[in-house]
This record gives C-alpha cells, structure tokens and sequence, in this order.
C-alpha cells in the first residue's frame, strides 16, 4: 500500500505545468503562423495620387497653324520729281504718321509756286480796274451817254478776268501742292522698310498719271493679321457659331514667353479652296507691341463658343480600354470604381473636359491605375501639377 502512493507522486505538479505551457506556446505559433499566412495573402494597398473634378467655363475651339501679315502695306512713292537732298528716318524705325521721311529739292517749285502767285496778283490787278471801268460804263449808260454795246463790252471784260482769277488761283494751289510733295512724309503708322534710293538720286514723280519712284515700303504692325485656313470637315461646326458672341482668335507666338493674345474674326472665305480642302480665315490681333511679324508662323486657336460649368480632370486621369474611355472614382471608402467616360477637348493646364459619366467634385485617380480593378483599396494622396508652387507629388506628364 506504501508502494503506490509512492509511485503516485513521481511525477510533480511543475511537470504538468511545463507540459501545459509547451503545448500553449506550441498553439500560439501555429495560430501565428497561420494569421501571417493569411496576411500575405491578402493584395497590398495601393498608393495612387487622385484629384477633384472641376467646373469652370472653357472655350470650344479648333487648334490650326497660321501666318502673320501686315495690317497696312504702303509703298512710299515720290509725287513730284527732283534730287532726294535729305533723308530723316533710320531703316527699320518705327514711324508715325506725318513723320518726314525724305526731302526733295523743293527751289524749282518755290520758284514756280512765286510765279504762280505773281500771275494772280496781277489777275486780280485787273479785274479790280475793269471793275470800276464797268461801274463808270454803267452810269454813263444810265444818262444814255454810251450805247449798250459798250456796256455788254465792259460786263464781258469783268467776266473773263474773274474766270483769270480763277485760273490763277488754281494755278498756285497746284504749285503749293507741288511744292508741298517736296517733303514726303509717311501716310501710317508703322515700320519702315529698307529705303530704295539715298540722298543725291533723282527720282522722278508720279504726277502725270504713272506711277512714281518706289522709295521705300512702310508696314502697319499694331493690329496686325493672323491668317490660317479651316477644314472643310469642320465648316459644319464653324458654320453653328459663326457670328456668335463668343468667336474670337487666339495668336500664340512661337516665343513661349510671350502671352497668347485674342483678336477678332475678320475674314472668312466662302469656297474652299481647290485641291487644299481648306477655306481660308483671317483675323485682327492686336500688337501694341510689335512682338508679332509679317509672315512669321504662328500656332492659332479659333474659339467658337464658351462651354459653362464644363467638368474637367487631369489628362492622365482618362485610360483607354475595349470598351472606350474609362476613369477610377474613389469611394469614400477608399476604393475605387470604374467609370466609364466621354471625354471632350483638352484644355489649359493639361486637363481634359469630361462630356458625361462624372459630376462636380467626384475625386479621380491620376496616376497608379496600373493593376487597379473596381473595389481596390487604395492609398489616395493628393495630385499636384506639373510645376507646383509648393511641394507634393508631381506626375510625369502623359505623352501627347
């Protein structure tokens, strides 16, 4: 009975508490296990960068390539001849109106505007004497001291010298014009060209119905012409808008330092032209300072209307699938879903309008679409514009 109870306690209560701490330790790290299995198993959110649908009013327009032209274009011409004695302008200088530009010995028509003068004087000499003559032949007539012929003699003499004081009179207006001529001076404001002859030349005039000596070509830069050519395919919409409120002309100059500036619709044409499928369109921009040239190429932006409260997003936002355009919208419980779209113009500042399939101030995923499917968690941190003026994430912009 002794034996028993002894062969009862060989083993001590510690061993059973080991035992039951092992074999807990043991569950602990299969469960362990487990649990990191199945959080390895699960997909790792993703960090996208996302931005707010915007509205605001932008432009409906045809992007074209255009060329510049001058809004006036004179040839200076001499209207008189003579030797060029003085020239007062530098080539290339901007001139106004009324600015003298060259000189014309002008001793020859002093000369003949003098003479001219003289002739009157004494044209009008005479006509004042056979004035009084005819007040005497009057009086005489009236006591019937003359007879009537002498008196219709006298009322002749006074009419061929008043039609005198007229051809007289004629004649020193066109001396003073002449003499006038000697100074030529610019009819616009512009710029002026290379001059064509120096001082010393002789030039001849144009007075006598041909064309005088081309002395030099003036340019009218402030407005200035923007032409470009329309499709054919796009007449239809052109043709919606034409002569609304809202059709302008954006010149871009190839100086991307220099602002764009918007003009008016002058000119379009009414046929296209042949063999080109375009109709030709000329605009009035404004140039007040001279940064736009004749015939330099421009890029040209033809607005035809205001689009009001247009949605508008990050270009890259907009993906491409079988089914057409498609964008991820953030839930607010960071995940995503995919919506499909209608995408309009791409506009300012690298957005693009959205026609249908968001609404004002949905949020969108701009970059990290990469392996993205509708109900993806999702890491949304805000997107920056290429060039921010503070920090945060920037986007490399999509290729065009």
């Amino acid at each position: 009975m002794k034996r028993a109870d002894v062969s009862k306690q060989a083993i001590p209560r510690w061993a059973y508490l080991l035992f039951v701490l092992l074999a807990a330790f043991v569950l602990f790290r299969i469960f362990q296990h487990r649990a990191t299995e199945a959080e390895a198993a699960q997909p790792p959110v993703r960090s996208v960068l996302v931005a707010k649908v915007i509205t605001k009013d932008v432009p409906l327009y045809l992007d074209e390539i255009g060329t510049c032209a001058a809004y006036e274009t004179v040839q200076v011409q001499a209207q008189v001849s003579g030797q060029i004695i003085a020239r007062n302008f530098q080539d290339g200088a901007d001139v106004k109106q009324g600015d003298l530009l060259f000189t014309i010995d002008p001793r020859p028509y002093q000369a003949a505007l003098e003479q001219a003068q003289g002739q009157l004087g004494q044209a009008k000499s005479k006509l004042v004497l056979d004035q009084i003559t005819l007040k005497r032949q009057q009086e005489l007539r009236a006591r019937n001291v003359i007879s009537p012929q002498d008196l219709d003699t006298a009322q002749a003499t006074v009419k061929s010298d008043e039609a005198m004081v007229k051809t007289a009179e004629g004649a020193v207006a066109a001396a003073q014009v002449n003499l006038d001529y000697c100074n030529i001076r610019s009819p616009i404001n512009g710029r002026a060209g290379l001059r064509l002859v120096d001082v010393g030349n002789v030039v001849t005039g144009g007075n006598g119905g041909g064309g005088g000596a081309v002395l030099l070509t003036i340019q009218g830069l402030d407005p200035i012409y923007t032409d470009f050519t329309v499709s054919e395919t796009d007449l239809p919409l052109v043709r919606r808008y034409l002569g609304g409120p809202n059709v302008k002309v954006q010149t871009n100059s190839p100086d991307e330092n220099l602002p764009p500036r918007v003009g008016d619709l002058y000119f379009i044409d009414t046929a296209v032209q042949p063999g080109a499928g375009t109709v030709k369109a000329r605009a009035v921009t404004p140039n007040p300072d001279h940064a736009l040239w004749p015939s330099e190429f421009v890029r040209v932006r033809f607005i035809l209307d205001k689009l009001k409260d247009a949605a508008l997003v990050p270009s890259q936002a907009v993906q491409i699938s079988q089914s057409g355009p498609f964008v991820f919208v953030l839930k607010p419980d960071n995940t995503v879903d995919l919506r499909q779209v209608k995408p309009g113009q791409r506009q300012e500042g690298d957005t693009i309008v959205i026609q249908s399939g968001l609404k004002a101030e949905e949020t969108v995923v701009v970059t990290g679409q990469l392996a993205l499917a509708p109900g993806t968690k999702v890491d949304p941190k805000p997107y920056n514009p290429p060039g921010p003026p503070n920090g945060g994430q920037v986007a490399a912009k999509a290729p065009m």
